[in-house]
């Protein structure tokens, strides 16, 4: 197979009401040269601290718009020829483009930092005339001019299709980068609305820019928010940098078949880790995005390779009602479901589970460490923590590191009592591992014996289970 390709499509998109007239987003491409210079040197670095050839070719795709009197690149005449267009210009050449860039094998990622044309007219009727007699309905380069003569007009707009979210329905493999533009506001308001296209398009980052406030920052599907700066170039380059870390990561598919739902409060579920979790819902440690929530927790289950796990994309605080369910280890890179697919943290799961086999029970939630002068032990060298921003969550990659992080947990002399006055006791059956993974969240795993109320405390001591990572989520944020 030869060179791996990225394509960063730059520049705006317009929609043709008429020959003479059309609705545009107005961009002309400059954020497409960065993007390719700092990809370009990014993957050259990547490859000389390895000591090993490049094998990534970046490509600058420009809508007409971006072009000003340049001639095409070679790449992207190739990709117009291959698309049938002669320019990218509107909404449905753009479309051609992605379908074209989807169905190359070669094609290892797309960064969507084209404007699109978010409207498109659906009715224009006259101001003055019976709408009747002077309505128009049918729009393109070739029907009719709109005559000035009739006077004022009324035009109905639809939203167009967005076209993003069309990248990874068919290629679960590209690697895709979105950008969302806000205009004044603030940094929680901005960071959600470009969260909820994070989301809706299964995207891999999504830069978010505010034109007013003059804002960015990148944003990952773990929630968190990276390069949040009003420097454009520092906030490229960090963009480039994890494109390149990030894209080369590795993912265990899962496969779903049919199966009952692990019951909450069954026998199957160690009372320990039911207790640790039932007191994290309580004190809201999962908080609700577009409906569901981040995190996982696990148990080991009967036999070797078989591990009853949360649910992916379903709400934590339903949990008595969803229970978990079960999947079975196949290999290294394949695991079986049974009866929806498990949470991302699966692979850390199982990770963690081979390498640690005094631990039974996991427990993850998007929570951070509460500041070193609030933790009653001062908090210092107990929780190890770990950079997050190079792996995503879900990646062998990000299962390593978080595995290879895992510390058995050392209590400050003087500490084991609780508010009230009641002691707590460490036993030799008392075995729990943390990490705090940067900007991300804890990972607390503990064996079936131990005491669930030394968990909880070293829970409350160290984390605010009543905020979150990357921050509030509850924000109203426009679409």
């Amino acid at each position: 197979m030869g060179a791996r390709r990225f394509y960063v499509i730059s520049g705006g998109t317009m929609v043709h009401v008429a020959p003479h007239f059309s609705l545009c987003a107005p961009a002309y491409g400059k954020v497409g040269y960065d993007l390719e210079h700092g990809l370009e040197k990014a993957f050259m670095l990547e490859a000389e601290a390895n000591g090993v050839e490049a094998d990534h070719e970046v490509h600058l795709i420009r809508t007409k718009m971006a072009f000003g009197r340049e001639e095409k690149l070679p790449g992207e005449a190739a990709v117009f020829k291959g698309a049938g267009i002669p320019y990218l210009e509107t909404n449905e050449d753009l479309l051609k483009v992605i379908d074209y860039l989807v169905r190359q094998p070669e094609t290892k990622g797309i960064v969507l930092a084209v404007a699109v044309c978010d409207w498109q007219p659906a009715q224009i009727d006259s101001v003055h005339l019976p709408q009747e007699i002077d309505r128009v309905t049918e729009f393109g380069k070739k029907t009719q001019r709109l005559r000035t003569l009739g006077g004022q007009r009324f035009m109905w707009m639809d939203p167009t299709d967005k076209l993003i979210g069309k990248v990874r329905q068919a290629r679960k493999d590209i690697f895709l980068v979105g950008f969302k533009a806000t205009t004044g506001q603030s940094e929680q308001e901005q960071y959600i609305t470009g969260l909820h296209l994070l989301k809706n398009a299964s995207c891999n980052l999504v830069l978010a820019n505010d034109v007013q406030e003059h804002r960015n920052m990148v944003i990952t599907p773990e929630e968190a928010k990276y390069h949040v700066t009003k420097d454009r170039a520092e906030a490229i380059e960090g963009l480039c940098q994890m494109i390149v870390m990030r894209s080369e990561l590795h993912f265990t598919r899962s496969t779903v078949v049919e199966g009952d739902p692990i019951p909450w409060d069954g026998d199957e579920i160690p009372e320990n880790l039911r207790a640790v979790v039932d007191h994290c819902i309580k004190r809201g440690a999962y908080k609700p995005f577009q409906g569901k929530t981040v995190g996982h927790f696990a148990t080991r289950g009967p036999k070797d390779g078989i591990i009853y796990t949360s649910r992916r994309k379903s709400d934590f605080n339903k949990l008595a009602k969803d229970g978990l369910l079960r999947i079975d280890t196949v290999g290294a890179d394949q695991v079986i479901a049974h009866g929806a697919k498990p949470s991302v943290g699966g692979q850390s799961q199982r990770i963690i589970f081979d390498q640690h086999p005094d631990v039974d029970c996991i427990v993850h939630a998007h929570v951070p460490l509460r500041p070193i002068d609030e933790r009653e032990d001062n908090g210092v060298g107990v929780v190890p923590v770990r950079e997050q921003r190079p792996y995503e969550c879900g990646s062998h990659e990000c299962g390593r590191n978080t595995s290879e992080g895992l510390r058995e947990f050392q209590w400050v002399p003087g500490v084991l009592v609780r508010p009230g006055g009641h002691p707590l006791h460490m036993s030799d059956e008392d075995h729990i591992k943390v990490v705090m993974l940067d900007e991300h969240g804890p990972n607390i795993c503990f064996s079936r014996t131990t005491n669930p109320d030394l968990v909880i405390e070293l829970i409350e001591r160290h984390w605010d289970l009543e905020a979150k990572t990357g921050g509030p989520v509850s924000l109203e944020a426009p679409v």
